[in-house]
């Protein structure tokens, strides 16, 4: 097939014309519908966010927040998408227009200014008030509009409402000139969505599934594969094929460096790359898998995880990002290798010929070049269990969130009886590679638990890698924030109850 449909806001929109490297973006906004706006191009604003029905369990669907800029809109074919324009009713004859809650909030707290960012805060918003965990402790969660403004004294924390609104839902969403307080109050101000409410309806009927999709132009392709055995086919005629789930790193190579790949191959909807086993000895996540569907499904199975997902990137990029993405790309300041090699994983690789599994510490042989033959994919990421007790991510960057790490490290020790009896530590950005730090790992290795030990390996981790000056940090500031995570994992960790510490 050589064109798209894609239903939007209700109704099925033919992308006819459409061409392999179109944006969703652009084509939404060709359709008319304006609201969506370019901020960054790089999936760092929310300016253009949208919402996207995405499978959610057997049998229901999720509304999802998701960048407009990084995408294609060839991948959103025979799916359904909401744009800001859609959450309210625009009205007809005789039926007066009507805003959506969020759009009432916003409006009510003064949320908006300009207005330029206002969809996209609208969409992540929305996608935030249908969550399904979201729950709204005791009587808060009767605040409707109107009502008096929420404050921090009375949320449950300084990140999450008395409506059990999830701020870090926005941590993707930035906005220039109005201010976050009446933004967030407009968040804390939410109740619970109406039970007709036919956003919150459409969660309990299954996403639709993918097609198959082909989208030719220009002498370029994006090709969606129905299967596996069809991939492998593709990636045997073109072995240099683009591949793309989420696109939040193709994306930017699209828009800020203008690559032009001649065959992009969509891999997001494969259900062999989608999967998620947890087991006695090991947990295996799909390649394919969105960082949010993972961070759900394990529920807290691995600890180290869960300090890595708020730092990675923001909730619109983690509701697009995969692990395969993020280790294929062999960027060596991405966020996942790190923890990933502090937790002993391995890469599973898959190919026409078969599978194979590799340690992700023998995985890299260079910048950006990995044991990755052509033909081959990641198929998915196993993690031994059960993970170590003792656990941190440590991330160094300019920002607190949605930011590029400057410095990353994993940590994951094993400790019995006040000795360790395994170290790994994983590290990203002093190297052109994520590096184990084998050095202090030895050092801790079969060593008492105290701050002798912890202090010589502290000053090993600081000689660790080939660090360099670049515009986010001097190589001199990394090796100094290498030494200072791991005495900062001891503080954290010196007193644990059955360390048996020797001080």
């Amino acid at each position: 097939m050589s064109d798209i449909r894609v239903t939007v806001n209700g109704r099925a929109r033919d992308g006819a014309g459409v061409g392999p490297h179109t944006r969703l973006l652009d084509w939404l906004r060709g359709e008319g519908l304006t609201g969506a706006k370019e901020g960054c191009a790089e999936g760092e604003c929310g300016a253009c966010a949208v919402l996207v029905a995405r499978p959610d369990g057997e049998g229901r669907s999720r509304w999802t927040s998701v960048n407009a800029c990084l995408p294609p809109a060839a991948a959103f074919d025979g799916q359904e998408v909401v744009t800001a324009e859609g959450l309210g009713t625009a009205g007809g004859t005789g039926t007066p227009a009507a805003l959506h809650p969020v759009q009432q909030e916003m409006a009510f707290r003064g949320g908006s200014q300009c207005g330029y960012c206002t969809p996209g805060f609208v969409c992540s918003m929305a996608a935030e008030y249908y969550r399904p965990e979201r729950e709204a402790p005791g009587a808060a969660a009767e605040a409707q509009s109107g009502t008096e403004v929420v404050g921090e004294e009375h949320a449950a924390d300084h990140e999450c409402g008395p409506n059990g609104f999830d701020l870090h839902a926005l941590s993707g969403n930035l906005c220039r000139c109005t201010g976050y307080r009446p933004i967030r109050d407009a968040a804390y101000a939410l109740g619970t969505p109406a039970e007709a409410d036919p956003l919150l309806r459409r969660q309990d009927r299954p996403a639709q599934p993918a097609p198959p999709t082909r989208v030719a132009a220009g002498g370029a392709q994006f090709v969606r594969p129905g299967s596996l055995e069809e991939l492998f086919e593709h990636l045997e005629d073109t072995p240099d094929a683009q591949l793309v789930a989420g696109s939040t790193d193709a994306g930017v190579g699209v828009n800020i460096q203008h690559a032009r790949p001649p065959l992009t191959l969509a891999v997001d909807r494969l259900e062999q790359l989608r999967t998620l086993e947890v087991g006695q000895e090991r947990v295996e996540i799909g390649a394919a898998l969105s960082l949010s569907e993972v961070e759900r499904g394990l529920a807290g199975r691995v600890p180290l995880l869960d300090q890595v997902f708020p730092q990675f990137a923001s909730r619109l990029i983690r509701n697009a990002a995969t692990f395969g993405g993020n280790l294929g790309t062999g960027s060596p300041i991405g966020d996942s290798a790190p923890a990933l090699l502090a937790l002993g994983a391995s890469v599973v690789l898959a190919s026409a010929e078969g599978e194979r599994e590799v340690p992700l510490d023998e995985y890299y042989t260079g910048y950006r070049q990995s044991v990755r033959r052509p033909g081959e994919i990641i198929r998915a990421v196993r993690i031994p269990l059960p993970p170590a007790r003792y656990s941190a991510f440590h991330k160094i960057a300019k920002r607190r969130f949605d930011d590029i790490s400057s410095v990353a490290v994993g940590i994951a020790v094993h400790v019995e009886a006040g000795t360790v009896t395994s170290a790994r530590i994983g590290l990203g950005g002093v190297a052109a590679t994520p590096i184990r730090a084998h050095a202090p790992e030895r050092i801790l290795s079969g060593a008492p638990w105290n701050r002798d030990t912890v202090l010589a390996a502290a000053a090993a981790l600081a000689g660790e890698g080939t660090p360099i000056d670049d515009h986010r940090a001097s190589a001199r500031y990394r090796s100094a924030m290498l030494e200072q995570a791991l005495l900062k994992f001891w503080a954290q960790n010196a007193l644990a109850p059955d360390m048996e510490v020797s001080r």
